[in-house]
């Protein structure tokens, strides 16, 4: 089982890497279309105003492909 390099939460479906310069670590999010999520994991690759989402496979990842979504932050 693979954790976080950022927070050390275990990597699982609802663990999303962001720019934690954009959406700070531990914060709780809702992504349409993928669902509830926690800002868990940082990406070296990611840009502003880019997120990556753990899928359960590969089959779900390439059915979610890339795409724009509405971010929604949650209190």
């Amino acid at each position: 089982v693979e954790a976080s390099r950022a927070t050390g939460m275990v990597a699982r479906r609802g663990v999303v890497a962001v720019d934690p310069n954009v959406i700070p670590l531990g914060t709780r999010l809702y992504i349409p279309g993928y669902g509830m999520a926690i800002a868990a994991d940082t990406g070296g690759l990611l840009g502003v105003n880019k997120i990556d989402l753990l899928m359960e496979s590969y089959g779900e990842a390439m059915e979610f492909g890339r795409r724009s979504v509405e971010v929604y932050v949650l209190q």
